[in-house]
């Protein structure tokens, strides 16, 4: 194993965006930068907990979605912490308490062909 750690400044994982995108709009100004914060965050290897991340093991291991309210919507990132890389699968617009499962099912297909590439030595 690597001695490497990603909490040191200069070594953050990359991020790999399979879907979706944060601009502004459709989000805030503000929303959009503390999504950036955020992943810079898990980018580094911090631990993101409640109220700004929470586990999503419906979608796979190591998957979360970042909670980002916003003036007209409640934002969701779905992501995935790799060994090498913070894995976007997902940005939708949350209505209800209860994640689509489009959405869900969406991310669990993205995630299962980046694994699959990684696996293969690829990229996704």
């Amino acid at each position: 194993m690597s001695a490497l750690t990603y909490d040191e400044p200069g070594h953050e994982k990359p991020e790999v965006w399979l879907a979706g995108g944060i601009h502004s709009p459709p989000f805030s100004p503000v929303a959009r930068l503390l999504a950036g914060v955020l992943l810079r965050r898990a980018q580094r290897g911090q631990r993101l907990t409640l109220p700004f991340s929470r586990p999503m093991p419906v979608i796979g291991p190591r998957c979360h979605e970042l909670r980002l309210g916003d003036a007209d919507n409640e934002w969701r990132v779905f992501y995935h912490v790799s060994s090498t890389a913070i894995v976007v699968l997902e940005v939708a617009t949350k209505k209800t308490h209860h994640t689509a499962q489009r959405v869900i099912d969406g991310c669990r297909r993205r995630l299962a062909l980046y694994l699959l590439s990684e696996r293969e030595g690829g990229t996704a």
